[in-house]
């Protein structure tokens, strides 16, 4: 099968949480290096602790922990990085420099680094200090104001972290890898500023620039994609579950018309005068029949219509089970579990099922000697509380 695409990069990550961590594990699922920088014992309470399963168990990734506050502990992260490809960081802005293990310290031992920040604002601007969390970076860029309205009007709260996931962490990696396909060709770094809500304002592009180019106001129901016509919407079925219909383009619409024994519909696809009844004419028709009869009959006949999902259910559908999606790991104290596997392009997905390592292990004494500390040197560090 050959070597992973990123095999014989190394990444260091100083995040435990959010957009950085997941930056790092798809680094990782795509065959990196991800050493996880954390802190010793005595300062647990410094950094988040995620459950054992999150983030996919931080599976193939090694971890040391330092004390980044001491002079020490600075010291020996900058030996790490000095023979790193990327850095990746999520601490509030100017943290890092505070602490001796900026951009520029790191440069200065690594001139080709790629030197990630991850950040809800970014590193500058008036709001580059402001805490936040998906939610208000998913708020602020504009998602929930153009999303479906909740029982009281308002946005509904989103099902996932599309900041955090695509906003945040896709965005990094992209960025990351441009990076260093730029360093591949001209040997320079990169210092990267990522921020959240930025990405949000990206993936929301579709909407920002029809507003920009035309002063038309996007909100739910303003486009096709939005909810404004009847063949893109959710139906309730017969069982009370749901079928996703996107029939947008008229061949696709007009097989569901004719599925639905509504074809006095057919001409009237984007009249907006009639989508009340086209909506109501859909609903009737398919409550009906269960989801899964309709899913039956409707998926494979190009009507663009598809079940909506629990997670449950989409955890045992046969076409997720034959594309490898999911995985079998082990942890120690909790036994085998399924998770979810390397299911990006690219990422080699029959690989065996991973072991999630025990959090009390650490690789701290190797990756130290990797840098160039001896024995006696490493083991002075854990008696200062400065390595564990």
């Amino acid at each position: 099968m050959g070597d992973p695409l990123l095999a014989g990069v190394t990444v260091l990550d100083l995040s435990s949480v959010g957009p950085a961590a997941r930056t790092s594990r798809w680094l990782a699922d795509y065959g990196a290096r991800v050493v996880k920088v954390g802190p010793p014992p005595k300062q647990s309470g410094v950094q988040i602790v995620p459950p054992f399963y999150a983030y996919s168990g931080h599976r193939g990734m090694e971890r040391v922990l330092l004390d980044l506050r001491s002079d020490a502990g600075r010291d020996a992260f900058l030996r790490l990085a000095a023979r790193a490809d990327v850095v990746i960081e999520s601490f509030r802005p100017g943290v890092v420099d505070r602490l001796g293990i900026g951009a520029g310290a790191v440069r200065a031992h690594n001139p080709g680094i790629v030197y990630c920040s991850t950040s809800g604002y970014g590193q500058t601007g008036p709001r580059s200090q402001w805490a936040g969390h998906d939610l208000n970076y998913l708020a602020v860029g504009g998602y929930l104001d153009c999303s479906g309205r909740n029982a009281e009007g308002g946005p509904a709260l989103p099902g996932a972290t599309i900041g955090d996931a695509a906003g945040g962490g896709m965005q990094a990696v992209i960025a990351i890898l441009a990076a260093l396909l730029h360093r591949a060709a001209t040997g320079e770094g990169a210092v990267l500023d990522v921020s959240v809500a930025d990405g949000v304002v990206g993936l929301m592009s579709l909407y920002v620039d029809e507003y920009l180019a035309t002063g038309e106001v996007p909100k739910p129901g303003h486009n096709i994609l939005t909810g404004r016509y009847a063949c893109y919407d959710v139906y309730r079925c017969a069982d009370d579950r749901w079928i996703a219909v996107a029939a947008i383009e008229p061949h696709f619409f007009a097989n569901l018309c004719r599925a639905l024994g509504c074809e006095h519909w057919l001409e009237h696809q984007t009249d907006d005068a009639v989508q009340d009844a086209m909506r109501a004419d859909f609903a009737a028709a398919i409550a009906r029949r269960t989801r899964d009869e309709w899913v039956a009959e409707l998926g494979p006949s190009d009507t663009c219509v598809s079940e909506v999902a629990t997670v449950p259910e989409l955890v045992h559908a046969g076409h997720f089970r034959e594309r490898d999606v999911f995985v079998r790991a082990d942890a120690p104290g909790h036994g085998g579990f399924e998770q979810v596997g390397w299911v990006f392009a690219g990422m080699r997905r029959n690989q065996p099922g991973p072991t999630v390592r025990d959090e009390t292990i650490t690789d701290t004494d190797a990756l130290l000697g990797e840098a160039g500390y001896s024995a006696e040197e490493i083991a002075a560090l854990r008696e200062e509380g400065v390595a564990a």
